[in-house]
């Protein structure tokens, strides 16, 4: 996929953590980075000086710690008057990701709570990043997988993040229907666990020939899926999860449950849209 990496800032510490992981993702991926500032326009239609200038400090920070993060990466600017959110969609139509820190302040304040995250995770047209938490130096790509066409998206995005970190590859497989809580959940476990290994095994055998330096490990572990991921993310450099998925990830990034990750994933978090799988990602 072509097109820069874009981060969206604000002047807070989580956007420019946010920026410094997208210079780091650019150099990884020979891209450029483009750095938007979104401001509210006000009443009267016009914006103060004031306003002018704290947009370009806000922008001129955030390209003086892109460049000392990713020295030679081709970094540009822009501030542009709307709201947030529709500009960050407008955006993913033309990015390669879209990289934005955990918490904000000012225009972007709760960005990603509630509904702004389910539109930007429902209506992006590329992976949206959110940066928070602390990467694992060393740690695998973990990646969740159910069998539906937005977790293979995020399994096509996982293979390329660890083929370009050089990092082992963890699958978490969840089986529709499987709660821990079963009566005979010994038995519900062995067979959950036989039948996601032999769905999982096609299509991993598929990105496995694509990326074959990258080592594989699967896993089906006996938690909801988001403890598992969370636990997992603690020593993960990266958590990948599809938008929309079925059971054990169905409305995962839909209400609480999404909240739960964009609020407490102990590593930067990726969420891949199904718009991704039109958009070619998938080959």
């Amino acid at each position: 996929m072509s097109g820069p990496v874009v981060a969206g800032v604000d002047g807070s510490s989580s956007a420019l953590a946010a920026v410094m992981w997208a210079a780091d993702e650019c150099a990884r991926r020979d891209a450029p980075l483009r750095l938007v500032h979104a401001f509210s326009l006000p009443a009267g239609g016009r914006l103060t000086a004031t306003d002018e200038e704290r947009g370009a400090a806000c922008l001129h920070e955030a390209a003086t710690a892109a460049r000392a993060a990713g020295p030679d990466v081709e970094v540009t600017t822009e501030p542009v008057g709307g709201g947030a959110t529709s500009l960050l969609i407008e955006e993913s139509q033309h990015a390669r990701l879209l990289v934005l820190g955990a918490h904000g302040l000012g225009n972007v304040r709760g960005m990603l709570v509630g509904s702004t995250a389910a539109a930007l995770a429902s209506h992006g047209k590329c992976p949206l990043v959110i940066v928070r938490g602390l990467a694992a130096t060393g740690g695998a790509i973990v990646v969740g997988h159910d069998g539906s066409a937005a977790s293979e998206a995020a399994l096509a995005f996982a293979f390329e993040a660890a083929s370009l970190r050089a990092a082992r590859l963890t699958v978490l497989l969840c089986r529709p229907g499987f709660t821990v809580e079963s009566a005979y959940r010994t038995a519900r476990f062995a067979a959950a666990r036989d039948e996601a290994d032999d769905d999982a095994c096609e299509v991993l055998t598929k990105w496995q020939s694509r990326y074959p330096g990258v080592r594989v490990e699967r896993a089906l572990p006996r938690d909801r899926p988001v403890r598992a991921l969370m636990r997992y993310g603690t020593e993960a450099q990266l958590l990948v999860v599809g938008s929309h998925g079925r059971g054990g990830f169905d409305g995962m990034l839909l209400g609480s449950t999404s909240q739960a990750l964009v609020s407490h994933a102990p590593c930067p978090l990726v969420i891949v849209t199904s718009a991704d799988r039109q958009a070619g990602l998938i080959r």
